[in-house]
């Protein structure tokens, strides 16, 4: 462990699995305290809790589905009541679904964007609460897709334009009060769910998302909790609406 992060609180949303949880162990290993949010995977989200702990980190898993406005308070105040306070906010809880046109829903359309966009709204006003007297650090997962999208992922490109669009527009806003606002927008990366899906380097999807980057391979989660901690930690002070991909040149 670091102390990079030392007496820092960070909440994580949608931590249970994949890149969430990957920049919650990164956190929790440069010295924060992780709040690991999940809306359903409670075992899993449990999974990441002993982990961390077990490497000599606190950390704690607090449900809540970050579309409904109880659920974004709660976790607030779950947090505030373990641990007095927090500095950091990770919003990483989204969805994505694939489809073209012709297969777009309404249904998909809603829980996307709910997710993806309302969710942050919703997470980063309440956030701003607590952290308007001190400060702090607002990190939205955004995408490579924000800005140069897949044929098939409209929707979906859509809700991560619109977290860019937040991310600018809140830097602004919530500079005077010393909170800063970035994104980071991975690029492939490779999860657990990706291997479950029965993925590995020699398959063909897999094959062709290594040969769009320029440095050979996918991102892991890990690769994005790295540059997490740099965006929250006292390094990145002067850095605030940015958009920094992580994706080994992706292209």
């Amino acid at each position: 462990m670091s102390d990079k992060l030392e007496n820092k609180v960070v909440i994580v949303t949608g931590a249970s699995k994949g890149i969430g949880a990957g920049i919650a162990k990164q956190m929790a290993a440069a010295g924060a305290k992780v709040v690991v949010n999940y809306a359903s995977g409670k075992e899993s989200a449990d999974k990441v809790v002993t982990e961390i702990k077990e490497t000599g980190g606190n950390a704690v898993a607090v449900q809540g589905d970050m579309s409904k406005q109880p659920d974004v308070v709660k976790l607030f105040q779950e947090t505030l009541k373990e641990f007095g306070g927090f500095d950091v906010l990770v919003n990483n809880a989204g969805v994505y679904e694939f489809a073209l046109l012709d297969q777009f829903t309404e249904e998909s359309y809603r829980r996307i964007f709910d997710i993806n966009v309302l969710g942050i709204l919703l997470t980063t006003q309440e956030a701003v609460k607590f952290l308007s007297s001190k400060g702090g650090s607002i990190i939205n997962i955004s995408s490579f897709a924000s800005t140069r999208p897949e044929p098939y992922s409209v929707a979906y490109a859509a809700s991560k334009g619109a977290v860019d669009s937040i991310t600018r527009a809140l830097s602004q806003e919530l500079a005077p009060q010393k909170i800063r606002v970035n994104a980071i927008q991975p690029g492939g990366v490779f999860t657990e769910g990706v291997a479950k899906l029965g993925a590995d380097a020699e398959s063909e999807p897999i094959k062709q998302m290594i040969a769009r980057s320029a440095m050979g391979r996918m991102a892991t989660p890990d690769d994005i909790g790295k540059m997490a901690v740099f965006l929250a930690s006292d390094d990145s002070y002067i850095i605030t609406g940015q958009f920094i991909e992580v994706s080994g040149g992706f292209k």
